[in-house]
């Protein structure tokens, strides 16, 4: 059974919450999971403590586990240092290439 860490979604129409769960791959999103082991309100300032709520100890024992965490969790795990900072994947950020310029030559 291959696990991962993700989250579930909940909450009423647009004012999302999050738990952050330990699920069978094969389940869906907002379907059975194994463990509750955390909650994300995005809705809260960045720098609010209750933005995102996890038991570490849980987490842990997960990982160790193999479970797999998704992106986003991956990034939540990073901050809270229980795994390495997750890479920045590279996406559209707006910059100019030096092919992409136009040469009045």
């Amino acid at each position: 059974m291959a696990l991962k860490i993700r989250l579930s979604r909940g909450g009423a129409k647009k004012r999302p919450m999050y738990r952050i769960v330990v699920a069978d791959s094969r389940s869906p999103r907002d379907g059975r999971f194994i463990e509750r082991v955390g909650v994300y309100r995005p809705l809260l300032a960045a720098d609010d403590p209750e933005r995102v709520i996890m038991d570490q100890d849980r987490i842990r024992y997960w990982l160790g586990q193999g479970a797999k965490p998704t992106d986003r969790v991956a990034v939540f795990l990073g901050k809270a240092e229980i795994i390495p900072m997750p890479e920045r994947r590279g996406g559209s950020t707006g910059e100019v290439t030096d092919d992409a310029e136009g040469d009045d030559s």
